[in-house]
Parts: C-alpha cells; sequence; structure tokens
C-alpha cells in the first residue's frame, strides 16, 4: 500500500521547487528562518553622528529656500545611511532638526504619530498644544500627544529675535508599520490660545495633581520640561550620589499620573556624565538618539569612535555596544522605543565589563 503522501512524479530540484510554489504566493521558511529569527539583533540601522556645525549652515539655506508656512515643517531629516529612503534614524524612529525663523508660523495641524521637540539653539520661538501657548528654551523637552492639535511660531522675547532650531522625534516608522498614520491640517493658521501659558505645569508638574476629573492618561498632562529644573536634579545627583559606571547620573522624563514614558511609545532621558568620566561598555534592544546639550566627550559604538561636543545628534542602533565618556561635564539629551518594547517583554540589556 503506498504511503498516503506519496508523490509519484520525480522528485523536483530545489529551485524548480521554489518556482512552482511561488505561483500559489508560498515561499520556504528553511531558506529565511535565520534571517527571521537570528541568534542576536542585526539592525540595518548604522552608527552615525550628525555635526551641528556641519548642518547648521545647510539649516539657515533652507530658511531662505522655503518659509515655515509653504513647508508646514522646514525639517532637514537625519536619515540613517543604513536606512535609505525611508526618513528614518533608527527602524522605530524618525528624527530631524527643524528651523523657525523670527516672525514665521509653522501652522497648526495634528496627526497620530507622538512627537516630541528638543530644543536645541536660539530663543524666541513658542508652541501651542491643544491651546496652551508655552516659550521655547534651549534644553527643553516639549511633547505633542497623538492627535493633539499643536503649532510653533518665533515671536522673539525680551526685544531678541534669532532663528531657533529643535530636535524632531516622532514614532513615523512604527505607525507605518502598522499602517495607522492620520493627519489633519486646521483651518487656521495658529491656534486660538485658550489656556494660560503654565496652567498645565501647575496642576502637574510639582508631584500634585487636581483631585477632580483626572484620570491615567496614556500622554503626560505636562507638555513642556524645562530644562532648568532638569538640569538642577542633574546638579544634585552629581553631588550626593555615586556615578553610575555605565551611565553616569541618568534619569528618566516620566508622565507625573503613572510614572510611566510621557508617551507611550516613546522613552526620553537625561544624563550628566562629569568631567573625565571613562563609562563601561552596555547594549540594548531599544535603538537611541543622542543630542548633546552641553560639554565634550566621545561615544564609542560597535568600535566607532565618535567625537561629541554641544548640538551634535548621534544614533547608537539596537544591539549595539556603546561606551560613553566625557572630557568635562556633558550634558545628554535621549529617546528611544523603549516603552513599546517593555510592554511587549522583549526589552534587553547588557551591562559589560572593559
Amino acid at each position: 500500500m503506498n504511503a498516503p503522501y506519496a508523490f509519484h512524479e520525480p522528485a523536483p530540484t530545489r529551485q524548480d521547487f521554489y518556482d512552482r510554489i511561488r505561483g500559489l504566493n508560498l515561499t520556504p521558511l528553511w531558506e529565511s528562518l535565520h534571517s527571521l529569527v537570528p541568534r542576536e539583533p542585526r539592525s540595518p540601522a548604522t552608527p552615525t553622528l550628525w555635526r551641528y556645525r556641519d548642518v547648521q549652515p545647510y539649516l539657515m539655506q533652507s530658511g531662505q529656500l522655503i518659509t515655515a508656512e509653504e513647508a508646514v515643517r522646514r525639517v532637514l531629516v537625519l536619515e540613517n545611511p543604513g536606512l535609505p529612503g525611508l526618513s528614518s534614524i533608527t527602524q522605530s524612529l524618525y528624527a530631524g532638526l527643524q528651523l523657525i525663523l523670527p516672525g514665521e508660523v509653522a501652522p497648526s495641524h495634528r496627526h497620530a504619530q507622538s512627537a516630541l521637540r528638543f530644543i536645541v539653539d536660539g530663543k524666541g520661538a513658542y508652541t501651542t498644544v491643544d491651546g496652551e501657548r508655552t516659550l521655547m528654551h534651549p534644553g527643553d523637552f516639549i511633547i505633542t500627544p497623538s492627535w493633539a492639535w499643536h503649532d510653533h511660531g518665533n515671536e522673539g522675547i525680551d526685544g531678541v529675535s534669532e532663528p531657533v532650531v529643535w530636535l524632531d522625534g516622532l514614532d513615523i516608522p512604527m505607525l507605518r508599520f502598522f499602517d495607522a498614520g492620520f493627519a489633519e491640517n486646521d483651518t487656521e493658521l495658529s491656534q486660538r490660545v485658550t489656556h494660560p501659558e503654565g496652567s498645565t505645569f501647575a496642576r502637574f508638574g510639582y508631584n500634585m495633581a487636581p483631585v477632580k476629573n483626572v484620570g491615567a492618561l496614556a500622554n503626560s498632562p505636562i507638555f513642556n520640561y524645562p530644562y532648568a529644573r532638569s538640569r538642577e536634579a542633574l546638579d544634585t545627583l552629581k553631588r550626593t550620589d555615586a556615578v553610575d559606571a555605565w551611565h553616569g547620573h541618568k534619569l528618566r522624563y516620566v508622565n507625573p499620573l503613572t510614572g510611566g514614558s510621557p508617551m507611550p511609545t516613546i522613552a526620553t532621558f537625561l544624563q550628566l556624565l562629569p568631567a573625565a568620566f571613562a563609562g563601561k561598555r552596555h547594549r540594548a534592544t531599544d535603538g537611541t538618539v543622542y543630542c548633546v546639550v552641553e560639554g565634550r566627550g566621545s561615544a564609542v559604538i560597535d568600535g566607532q569612535r565618535f567625537e561629541f561636543e554641544p548640538h551634535d545628534v548621534f544614533v547608537v542602533p539596537s544591539w549595539a555596544e556603546l561606551r560613553l565618556s566625557s572630557i568635562d561635564d556633558a550634558v545628554l539629551f535621549s529617546f528611544s522605543d523603549r516603552p513599546l518594547q517593555s510592554a511587549a517583554s522583549i526589552l534587553r540589556e547588557a551591562f559589560l565589563d572593559n
């Protein structure tokens, strides 16, 4: 008796077999198993540093080519050379440097993507989020939650008007993966301000919260985390705490209502590397984007050494080894997709000896 699944025609060659099943939209797993389920992450993103002193002249030139209103957002995308054409700095994150000149307005709109702004250079600009306006100062960390109306402008401050540059970070690649991106333009160029500046921070920024009508919001109710307060916290840690051998003094920004990240898809951090800090190697599965706020030092990423100075941006891909060191006191802002990795229980870290 023949076996129930016996074939009576000659056995095809592997390639003939592959060609025949392709017409049925089938592919053999055994040909791709090791790339689909690797022994460890192998990101196509590459370690890269963008020197602000090299990028800044082109940002200024872009201001002569197109207005903020025409561009909607005048941004030079920091595209990872390992991800050409994807407008991505890692597989899951987007980053760009945005310029707004004195007297300009970047029109009001909203989108499903969550966004952060980290102010890099210049004073006098503002952002308005859902009816509340806040001034931007260098080092401030500002969030735009998913589907929140927001616009930006530059009216100057204390009689000073100057170009303002900030780092944009968004979860655009994540939403592209889920095919879940939506956007909508406002009917007005700028929002009408309906809440006094600082009202959100007054309610939620002092380890207190209103007693009524407040739930556990996925996005932080605070949308501006002032650098002056964050820097003061790092200074206190420097005086009172032992330095961590891998991170120096590192803090994460939090949603004050939940203790989680300010946005559900993006985690943000600020760290101080004391002068002459020589960190140990570590690695993590959340690819991370760094922006240098103060000081000079170096980042060794998978054996490549990058010297950094204020306003530079560099990226550490997933599972790449990182060792940080500083010449003088250095402050680094960073962001990653850690919240989603933690929620999915796939985050992995390794702290290595030198």
